[in-house]
């Protein structure tokens, strides 16, 4: 099975953060499903760690391409088709780098690994 992985997910999954859920954390653990993550969410850590407001223990350049490879996680573009979501969405979510998350979800039909419950509001399956 196939599923994105949310922003926070993906360093709390490099991380070997405890604040991933056990059920997140199987899921991803299962060398069966296939992990995607959106240019959006790499865009999200690159401004943050240009704003200092995320602290990385490598270079991003470093760390993003050996996680990436290491854990086989594929990187999803940003399509026309992912915008024309986004247009339609309802303003349950404000945070662009998740509205957009959330719109590659529905185009593309795929679960999110998420903690954010406001994306439980949107029609898409959540993994927590």
């Amino acid at each position: 099975m196939r599923a994105v992985l949310d922003t926070s997910v993906f360093l709390w999954f490099i991380s070997d953060s405890d604040r991933l859920s056990i059920n997140a954390r199987n899921y991803i653990a299962d060398m069966e499903n296939e992990l995607i993550l959106s240019v959006a969410s790499l865009w999200e850590i690159a401004i943050k760690t240009s704003l200092g407001k995320l602290e990385l223990l490598r270079s991003f350049d470093q760390l993003i391409t050996t996680q990436l490879e290491e854990n086989e996680v594929k990187v999803l573009p940003i399509e026309l088709n992912h915008l024309s979501e986004v247009i339609k969405l309802p303003f349950h979510h404000r945070a662009p780098f998740d509205r957009i998350i959330i719109a590659q979800s529905m185009a593309e039909e795929l679960p999110v690994i998420t903690s954010d419950a406001a994306f439980q509001r949107y029609p898409i399956s959540v993994i927590w």
